[in-house]
This record gives C-alpha cells, structure tokens and sequence, in this order.
C-alpha cells in the first residue's frame, strides 16, 4: 500500500475549507492545508462579513434621521470612512488569527501558498510537492466582469471595503444580490448610486413579487435604478468616470462597480494533471457525497456547487469528511435553504418561489401583505414590509416563504427549521404570534390572494 504525507490535503482556506480539515484533524486524520491569501476565504475577508457590517454601518444613517420622530435631538452625524475601514479591517485581522487557530487546534498542518495539481495524488505548492490519499478542492469563486471598453477602469465587489476616497458618485452594475447590497450600503452611507440592470427585474431566481417589491423600497431609498440596460463603455476624465450606455446615455461617478457574477476559482489549479471533469464555466464536477471524476479528489463550496453560499460550503464540507473519514451517515439536502440579502430593507427568503411551486407542485394557495411596521408609525420612514407564504393545496404543506423588511434574515432563519420539519399552512395558522411584532405576521395571514 502507497505510503502518503497526509491522509487528506486541503486546497483552500475559506469557511469551507478550514471546516473541512479541522473536522478531519479532529477525527484523527493527518491533515494539511494550503491557502496562499489570508484564511477565511471570500467571506471573512471581502465578502459576507465585512459587507454585513458595512450594512449595520450603513443603517445608522437611517436610525439617525429616524430618531427624530421619537424625540431624539441627534444634530448632523457625518460618517468618518477612514475610521470604518480601520475599525472592519482589525476585526477581519482578529478574525484570521481565530481561523488559524482552529486549524492549529486540530493539528492541521499549514501551507502558504498556492497549490497546483501534479497528478491525483500530488500537489505542488511552491517548490515543494505533497501526496495524499485525499485531496480537497475548496478555492470558491471569484468576481468576473464581462469584456468592454475601458474594462480597467472598473472595480469588482472585492475592492468596495477598501475604496479610498469614499465616492460621492457610484455606478454599480449588475442585478444579482451582490450588486443590490452594495448599492444599497453605499446609498446609505451617502452615495449618489446609480443602478444599472441588464435585465426588466432584479434578483433572478427569486419570487417575482418580492423583487418587484424590493426594486420599489430601493427607489423609493433614493437609488437611480434602471432596468433593461448596459454599460457599453468606460472612460477615465479629469474629474472621474464617464460610462456610456448601449442607448448612448452618459453617466459620471467616480467608482464603478461591476457585480456581474462570479466564476470558480479552478483556473490555476492545473486540474488537467488530475484529470479532472469540470464544467463549461470552469467548475468541478462532482456527484451527490462532493467527489469529482477522480476518485481521490472531491471539491465544495462555490467552486462545484450550484448554491453559491457560505453555510452551503461549510454543509458540504462536514458530509464530505464523514464519507471520508466518519461513518458516512451525513446527507446534505438543499431543500429549503434559507438565505439572506442584505439590503436597506433586508431580504429574506426560504424554499420555492411562486412560480417554482406551481412548476413543482401544481396548484398552490397564496398569502401575501404589505404594510408599514411599527416602528415607522413614529419614524416618518416611507419603508414598507412584504411577507408571503406559497403553500401546496394538496398537502397544506408551506414550500415558500419570502420576505422583504426589517431583521428578514433572522426572522426566517427560525421559519427554516419548520419548513424543514414539514410544517403546513395549520400549524403556522394554530401557533400564537409575538406581539407587536414583524414576524407575527407570518402565523396571522388567514386570507388567501385571490387569482
């Protein structure tokens, strides 16, 4: 039997891979890591962490001129940008160091650099190789911006945290929750944005009367969005950036971004050597338990799956390792995984959309509102709440359950788990509310849309 350095090699330090090789460690695996960047991958570092808090920052402007109706005398606040960025890259800082630690703690042997495939068994990092007996492949994905005129000029979502100086003018492009994020952060720590989507409607994928509606609270935030357009160019003037839409309109900022989508990370791994299956887009390929065409290499997270999310990697990371490594009794379901956007106001979303669930299902009974919270009843805020079941006639069964509004992501994390238990449109109707609260609303909705 071929002797080995590691049982298993991990290539990449994101959430998912770092879940991976300290859960392996910690099962008595000798494990090794390889990460050329700082640990914690796209979400620790230039994605969903410092972007959630760059969201609390951004709502603060909000509270502030909210207080108001309350009785607070709060003057003319005004953001120190510098300080920000200062403050969010110390905790990201703190935040590496715990990732190291984890792996140091599960005896994880650590690699800096980039790793490249040698054959099914050998990577190479630098000038040095490594065998395994099983190889991970956790890179994630990475920023891509089509190719136009004036290309250079542009920033990816990577770059937002660190701008310098803060743009009183941004152009975000794109229509996916990256692009609706930033350009709602930014608009709220007092950009001029502008918006620019391909697309009649923002958020693919998503129920269509939640992103109608989201497109109208993020207009009526004081976001310039435009539907049904495209950059056809960019240039550098003396006072900023000037793109040119494919209808010929001119629009100056001093930053644009392009959230256009993002690609597996797979370019430089040399995975050929492997030979490794991938896709069109450069993804692996890998079948139900994460392992790819070869059957000493399996992949998770951004860089296979088709549900580009942080807790989707982490999810993967643990089954593949109690195939490898465990008793093999872990099954990962993708059903009715709940997400977050994080907006001004923020999304929340779990299951099947509308239209899903009428592709799926057949006839199903819909409950919706929109109102204002509470909250604004004193605030004078113009924001408003949308919430909405989509329930399958046959079974009561609630398969869809979408909100726009204050806290979404924490309100329907909890609905989550009893999506997932199977709970029907009864159990939701027989279960007291908390009072006076958003979330209520989701147990109190007695009367179906009618059409």
């Amino acid at each position: 039997m071929r002797n080995f350095d590691f049982d298993f090699f991990v290539i990449g330090g994101g959430s998912g891979g770092v879940r991976a090789a300290r859960t392996a460690g910690q099962l008595g695996a000798r494990v090794a890591l390889a990460e050329c960047a700082e640990l914690g991958g796209t979400c620790v570092n230039v994605g969903c962490i410092p972007k959630k808090l760059y969201s609390y920052a951004a709502s603060y402007a909000e509270a502030f001129e909210e207080a108001a109706g309350y009785g607070w005398q709060v003057g003319h606040p005004r953001l120190d940008w510098a300080l920000l960025k200062a403050n969010r890259a110390r905790e990201i800082h703190r935040l590496n160091g715990v990732y190291r630690s984890l792996l140091d703690g599960a005896s994880v042997t650590f690699v800096q650099g980039w790793a490249q495939f040698v054959d099914a068994h050998t990577v190479q990092v630098g000038d040095r190789s490594y065998t395994a007996r099983h190889i991970l492949v956790a890179t994630g994905g990475m920023p891509w911006v089509p190719e136009l005129p004036g290309r250079e000029h542009v920033v990816v979502s990577d770059a937002m945290f660190d701008l310098d100086p803060f743009p009183k003018r941004l152009l975000v492009v794109g229509g996916g929750y990256i692009a609706c994020e930033f350009a709602s952060i930014f608009n709220g720590l007092g950009s001029k944005v502008t918006h620019i989507c391909r697309n009649a409607h923002l958020l693919t994928g998503f129920d269509e009367d939640l992103r109608e509606f989201l497109a109208k609270e993020l207009i009526s935030a004081g976001i310039d969005l435009r539907f049904n357009s495209q950059i056809a160019s960019v240039i550098q003037e003396k006072d900023g950036l000037c793109a040119t839409l494919a209808a010929g309109e001119r629009i100056e900022a001093d930053v644009v971004l392009f959230a256009t989508g993002r690609k597996p990370n797979t370019q430089a791994l040399n995975l050929e050597a492997a030979g490794v299956k991938t896709r069109e887009d450069g993804g692996i390929v890998v079948d139900g338990h994460g392992r790819s065409s070869v059957p000493s290499i399996h992949a998770i997270g951004d860089v296979s799956t088709k549900q580009q999310l942080t807790p989707i990697a982490t999810a993967e990371a643990m089954a593949v390792v109690d195939t490898l490594f465990g008793k093999g009794r872990r099954q990962l379901d993708y059903e009715f995984t709940p997400t977050a956007i994080f907006t001004h106001p923020n999304v929340g979303t779990c299951g099947f959309t509308e239209a899903g669930a009428r592709a799926r299902f057949g006839k199903v009974t819909i409950f919706s509102t929109e109102f204002k919270a509470l909250r604004h009843s004193l605030s004078q805020s113009t924001e408003r709440t949308f919430m909405k079941l989509v329930v399958d006639k046959a079974s009561d069964r609630v398969v869809g359950l979408h909100m726009v509004g204050p806290d979404a992501g924490e309100i329907v994390q909890g609905f989550a788990v009893a999506m997932r238990a199977g709970a029907t449109k009864a159990m939701f109707d027989s279960t007291i509310g908390v009072h006076p609260t958003v979330a209520e609303e989701f147990v109190t909705m007695r009367v179906p849309n009618v059409g």
